[in-house]
């Protein structure tokens, strides 16, 4: 579904900060990638959704060429993208919220049912403003707008940050259920290890802008990468 080939990125004054870097993620897998704060994680993703430029490299989805793409035309093509902070809209309602993942469907197309199914709490808040719920809430909120436009792509950036220990349950009870129904790839960028290792088909571990380590997801535990990331 999505295939990034040796794509590098720069910063300012020339620092080199994406080296090479290479990957796959593939419909009806949780595809992880784990480092310690500052190595390029979220520079990478960027990347991905178009927000700052490549120097470098090719992205591919679903056999497109995309890399020259608007983050606008990436979200229509298919990405959802759950950026690190949630990044919702605190004056305006849930309900609101969500339709702001429908931006570029017709004004009538509803919000999906299924939505309030994964998240039921954001049914009974639909008409309270995003800033007034918790921070687990906001969480569960920014997932389903990325959600509501039936992305084949979900992109997310440290959803645990922040959220109490309840709400990741559930956040991860979500992204398993929605990889395994098979027609969705998940991208999980994360720092809390074990909700990475319970999660993970995939994993892949970065260093300075590049990866030093991947594997099978079951394997995590024998090739050390919780030292790997251990801060």
């Amino acid at each position: 579904m999505l295939k990034v080939k040796n794509i590098n990125q720069y910063y300012g004054g020339g620092s080199h900060i994406l080296r090479d870097v290479s990957l796959e993620a593939h419909l009806g897998k949780v595809t992880v990638l784990l480092g310690r704060n500052g190595v390029g994680k979220t520079t990478l993703l960027k990347s991905l959704m178009g927000l700052v430029p490549i120097k470098t490299g090719s992205i591919e989805f679903n056999g497109k060429a995309i890399h020259k793409d608007t983050p606008y035309e990436r979200a229509r093509a298919g990405i959802g993208f759950v950026p690190q902070g949630r990044e919702i809209f605190a004056r305006l309602t849930v309900e609101e919220n969500l339709r702001m993942g429908l931006a570029y469907k017709s004004a009538s197309t509803p919000i999906p049912a299924e939505l309030f199914g994964l998240f039921p709490v954001l049914k009974q808040m639909l008409h309270r403003r995003g800033g007034d719920l918790s921070g687990g809430q906001q969480q569960q909120l920014a997932i389903a707008r990325a959600l509501a436009a039936k992305p084949r792509l979900l992109i997310l950036d440290e959803p645990t940050e922040g959220i109490q220990p309840s709400i990741i349950k559930d956040i991860g009870r979500v992204i398993r259920m929605l990889a395994d129904r098979g027609d969705m790839a998940i991208l999980l960028v994360e720092q809390y290890y074990d909700f990475a290792e319970e999660l993970a088909d995939d994993y892949m571990v970065m260093e300075r802008g590049e990866f030093i380590a991947r594997g099978l997801g079951k394997n995590m535990p024998a090739d050390g990468v919780r030292q790997l990331v251990a801060i």
